[in-house]
């Protein structure tokens, strides 16, 4: 085939591409749009009933922001994994928050510990924990695998660890705001728990949900 054709041929199979949008804007569009379902869900199960008295512990407002600051560092980090050339620096922002909430809450389990003794580090089951944070994470992920599958797929297991991490972050915050359990060991343990296994299993499920799409055939 001569070059000439072949060029007939690109030009005849090209559409019109539109650009992504940025990954802040893309990250606020998803907040939006999950910011709904978050509210309609937690609505639905009943703001906890100690909520005005909340409003006023440091503690409980440090956690809900890091786990909300950790999810928008997540999606942002996610939505630059799929632009080429997008600086990979941000990837660190999300680990390093993270971090901090983990710290946060290990601080919580030793003023418990001081506060009450060994009584102030007790586990109890919590199975809720694990289905509450990924119903209310539910429609987040799902969105914002939707957006992720407009990009290109250069690091899916990354991609969407960073997007499980996103999702899974919004569902705790949704979840501690009508789910009564404050002691640092049990959300360390069990809601922190959860959404790190959530964050593994969408992980590993990365290459089967981002790939690259097929090549238009040849005439």
């Amino acid at each position: 085939m001569d070059t000439g054709r072949l060029l007939q041929l690109i030009e005849d199979d090209a559409r019109p591409v539109r650009p992504l949008l940025g990954p802040w804007t893309r990250t606020g569009l998803w907040l939006l749009a999950s910011a709904v379902y978050v509210a309609i869900v937690v609505a639905l199960m009943g703001l906890r009933g100690d909520w005005p008295a909340k409003l006023g512990d440091g503690r409980y407002l440090f956690e809900q922001a890091v786990s909300l600051l950790t999810a928008l560092a997540a999606a942002v980090a996610a939505f630059a994994s799929v632009v080429p050339g997008a600086n990979r620096k941000i990837m660190v922002l999300p680990a390093a928050l993270a971090l901090l909430w983990v710290v946060g809450l290990g601080q919580g389990c030793l003023a418990d510990w001081l506060r009450a003794g060994p009584a102030g580090l007790s586990i109890r089951s919590d199975w809720l924990c694990f289905p509450a944070i990924a119903m209310v994470g539910a429609g987040p992920a799902l969105f914002i695998v939707w957006l992720l599958r407009r990009g290109a797929p250069l690091t899916p297991v990354l991609s969407i660890a960073l997007a499980g991490l996103a999702a899974a972050g919004l569902g705790n915050f949704g979840l501690r705001l009508f789910h009564t359990e404050d002691s640092a060991m049990m959300v360390l343990l069990w809601q922190v728990g959860s959404v790190a296994v959530l964050t593994v299993l969408l992980a590993c499920a990365g290459g089967h949900i981002l790939r690259w799409r097929g090549l238009p055939s040849g005439r």
